[in-house]
């Protein structure tokens, strides 16, 4: 969650350092800080609380120079946001500057230990306790820095992504990663640290990921990677699949809007090259190898967290309907500790955007070790996800900054589309024409979606109706249940107006009990064969006063009748609707939230990845 920068090299580094942390601020918000071994050999603490820009304000009339440092852009979990918690934390003595992504569970333990033995402590952060263990370590060992850091990191247990200095060796920048991603850029006689690409994409394109339980030294002419226990390792030198374009905003204001309008060109990335020209066929070429296990499969478990869960259930209902496999989908945080059967010849799938996030990776690993075939559905390319499951698919989304999930979340139910389809297929559900009407009908949606941003400035003037709004309910049938939790989520999170999703089924369960004059209620009513029942549960809330937004099929005549305002979607199978219909509710939570003033592309208390639990 947090954000981690480094350099070591023949450039000045506050420069590089800074603008990583603004690439990085999507990651985390509440404080910055770097640390500069400066031109004249002394190290520098420089943090505040804040965003990136109050550490600038901050450095103006400090010594930014030297050509080695380290920065961290904060997500709190030990101790509230102040410049205080804030990173770098220096050791007691000084000889030690570390930055940290992740958590040290046994931190208070180790913390006593280090207070028996004459540390004090100035931070609340389990970091300042990493700190003070590796100088006590250097110290009363007279060993190296690179021993002292494997040495303490194997009495450490928890999770971390580090980057650390040592005031005695100024020649040298240690990484280490567990449970926390950490990427090298490789350059000309210098070398980047970051906890993801998009600070290093400008600076070269090649990189080197970091496993777990790896750490690198890295000086200005050389690189050593190696394991905790000291193994020696071989880095593996990859190339970049990003452009420096990616990452702007492109004219846009903010980068949520940039990446909802960006969704045509993300599905289309997503399903090119896997649909055939001609629309006949697909192939999923990183599933080839599990293809008989999942084409055989008794039944298929999938998780995911927020957003990844939604898409999640769209893609129990494609597999269960086009394939007839029996599904499951849960949260990976409450799979991994509610002790679930899972069997060898299940398959569980799953779903992430970073490939980081840390309850999937410890649900995978749990099922792994139950036996069963693990595939993951990532959108970045080298992340710890991919590289733990048995086999899997990208989603070629592009990187996605803006902290609410946008395009993220269209391309997962791509890619869970086509897996459903070819399922479908191969096990004769799906007749030779039906698998090519859904192929054409999938290859149609960006342009569909085109179509549904067209009208833009419509989803804007509801948005000023109802910006004022206290509370909001979504509702939807089928496809589009998944569809109204993902709506009232995207409301939730940027906005701050409290929103709930239902089955439209369930609102005399409960909810109308919540509606009056004051209650907007958004209801995806499209015409598929829940459309008498929505019509009646549109009726209901009309009877009560409640403010109806409706989502409904091009040209629908019925509801617009009935409804306060008609937002209308072009028509698409029912199995695809949910590419369609999620893409007003995106744009209504934005209006909703640029028009109160918050924060879009950060918005408080989130973070991009969550990296720790």
């Amino acid at each position: 969650m947090c954000g981690i920068v480094g350099y070591i090299g023949q450039k000045e580094a506050y420069d590089i350092l800074i603008n990583g942390l603004k690439r990085l601020e999507y990651r985390g918000y509440d404080s910055a800080g770097i640390s500069l071994l400066g031109n004249n050999g002394n190290l520098s603490i420089l943090k505040k609380k804040g965003k990136v820009g109050d550490l600038e304000v901050h450095a103006q009339q400090q010594d930014i120079s030297g050509s080695i440092g380290i920065g961290h852009t904060r997500w709190a979990t030990h101790g509230e946001p102040n410049d205080l918690n804030a990173h770098p934390h220096a050791s007691e003595n000084g000889h030690f500057i570390v930055i940290h992504n992740g958590i040290i569970e046994n931190y208070s333990r180790l913390k006593k230990k280090l207070k028996d033995r004459g540390y004090t402590f100035k931070s609340e952060t389990d970091t300042e306790v990493l700190a003070n263990l590796m100088e006590y370590i250097y110290l009363k060992g007279q060993v190296s820095a690179e021993v002292a850091v494997r040495l303490a990191l194997r009495k450490v247990i928890g999770a971390y992504g580090l980057a650390i200095v040592c005031k005695e060796e100024p020649d040298k920048l240690i990484a280490a990663r567990r449970g926390s991603p950490l990427v090298i850029g490789v350059g000309e006689s210098e070398y980047f640290l970051a906890s993801d690409a998009t600070p290093i994409v400008e600076h070269t394109k090649s990189v080197i990921y970091l496993n777990d339980n790896d750490v690198a030294i890295l000086g200005r002419n050389e690189l050593t990677l190696k394991t905790i226990t000291n193994d020696q390792l071989t880095p593996k030198v990859q190339k970049l699949d990003m452009e420096i374009g990616d990452i702007e905003k492109g004219g846009y204001p903010h980068f949520m809007l940039k990446e909802i309008f960006e969704q045509p060109r993300s599905i289309h990335d997503t399903f090119r090259g896997r649909i055939s020209h001609d629309l006949t066929d697909i192939t999923l070429g990183g599933l080839h190898t599990v293809m008989y296990r999942l084409e055989n499969a008794k039944r298929i478990i999938i998780l995911g967290c927020g957003t990844s869960w939604h898409a999640g259930l769209i893609g129990e209902y494609l597999i269960e309907d086009l394939a007839r496999i029996p599904v499951e989908v849960e949260y990976a945080s409450e799979f991994r500790y509610r002790n679930p059967i899972i069997n060898n010849d299940d398959i569980v799938i799953t779903i992430s955007q970073s490939g980081e996030t840390a309850d999937s990776l410890a649900a995978i690993q749990l099922a792994k070790e139950a036996g069963a075939t693990v595939l993951g559905i990532c959108n970045v390319v080298g992340s710890s996800i991919p590289r733990e499951t048995d086999a899997g698919v990208y989603t070629h989304a592009g990187p996605e900054i803006g902290v609410a999930s946008t395009k993220a979340f269209t391309t997962q139910v791509t890619v869970l589309a086509m897996m459903a389809i070819i399922l479908g297929k191969k096990r004769g559900e799906l007749t030779t024409s039906v698998y090519r009407k859904l192929i054409a009908e999938l290859s149609d949606i960006p342009q569909k979606i085109d179509n549904i941003l067209a009208f833009n400035d419509e989803f804007l003037k509801i948005a000023r109706l109802y910006k004022d709004a206290t509370n909001f309910l979504y509702l939807g049938r089928g496809y589009s249940f998944p569809v109204a939790l993902e709506g009232a989520l995207k409301l939730k999170e940027i906005s701050y107006i409290h929103a709930e999703g239902y089955p439209a089924a369930e609102m005399k369960h409960g909810p109308i009990a919540l509606i009056d004059e004051n209650m907007p209620v958004v209801v995806i009513a499209l015409q598929d064969k829940s459309y008498d029942k929505i019509v009646s549960n549109i009726q209901e809330i009309k009877a009560r006063k409640g403010k109806v937004i409706a989502l409904v099929t091009e040209g629908d005549t019925t509801i617009k009748n009935m409804a306060d305002h008609v937002l209308e979607i072009p028509s698409t199978m029912e199995t695809l609707a949910s590419l369609l219909t999620v893409i007003p509710l995106q744009l209504l939570s934005y209006h909703i939230a640029v028009l109160r003033g918050c924060s879009v592309d950060q918005p408080r208390n989130l973070a991009k990845s969550v990296t720790v639990e």
